[in-house]
């Protein structure tokens, strides 16, 4: 008796290094969760989608012991099975949170998830009893539609003393501050 190995076609070919859509990307068609709690499964994929954009110089980079760590902070969104927008609230002190780690993949964009993803932080503060909201920011314009204000960075010394100073890009911070007060 003959058997027949049916074979499968090589693999399509890798897209260059250079492409936009951060790495295993559902399709833009797939069908999006609500935002939720991220789980422990979900590291692997949030780094993925946080290294692709603190390789392009967008977001700093946060390693996966990190986010093991500070997995409680975090909410997703996901598509298919796959990480496909983030964002943390960090609290620094009984008023000021910051929305961190804010990112949507680039094949999905557009679709209002960094919206959700910050009225939800958003709310979870209110809820907790913080009065200001910041974050440091590439996007200034995003978080204004938001009703977030451009401020000083030495209006947050809680940030900044308590973060910032152990950043890489202390001394050359080119991100803006940005805080919305919530009553």
């Amino acid at each position: 008796m003959k058997m027949h190995i049916k074979t499968s076609p090589p693999p399509a070919p890798r897209p260059p290094a250079a492409q936009t859509a951060a790495p295993s990307s559902p399709p833009s068609s797939a069908p999006m969760d609500a935002p939720r709690a991220a789980r422990l499964d979900d590291v692997p994929g949030i780094y993925n989608l946080l290294k692709h954009f603190s390789d392009r110089e967008i977001l700093l980079p946060r390693s996966e012991h990190d986010l093991y760590q500070n997995l409680r902070e975090f909410s997703v969104v996901t598509a298919a099975n796959k990480i496909i927008a983030c964002g943390a609230l960090q609290i620094f002190t009984d008023e000021l949170g910051e929305v961190r780690s804010l990112a949507v993949d680039p094949a999905v964009g557009g679709r209002g998830l960094g919206t959700k993803l910050v009225n939800l932080l958003e709310a979870e503060s209110v809820q907790l009893g913080l009065t200001r909201l910041m974050a440091l920011t590439l996007s200034a314009e995003f978080f204004h539609r938001l009703g977030f204000s451009t401020v000083a960075m030495n209006t947050l010394p809680e940030k900044v003393w308590g973060a910032c100073i152990n950043c890489q890009k202390f001394l050359k911070c080119n991100e803006i501050a940005v805080l919305k007060h919530l009553r």
